[in-house]
């Protein structure tokens, strides 16, 4: 894959990341329910995700194993 394409999956997934951060309403006080876990859970994998894919910290884009 190359930079350019990398840069806009990257920033694709950083905006996947704002969109449902924006959506956990985490109040002081309350404990949190599945849903807002689950939804957390998510903004973590989608930021994962957008580091793989801008920094490729481990060289799994650039050796393209599946093909």
């Amino acid at each position: 894959m190359n930079t350019r394409g990398r840069l806009f999956v990257g920033l694709l997934w950083l905006g996947v990341a704002a969109l449902m951060a924006t959506t956990i309403l985490v109040e002081p006080g309350f404990s949190a329910s599945a849903s807002e876990l689950a939804r957390l859970f998510v903004v973590a994998l989608a930021v994962f995700l957008a580091v793989v894919y801008l920094f490729d910290p481990w060289n799994v884009l650039s050796r393209q194993p599946f093909h």
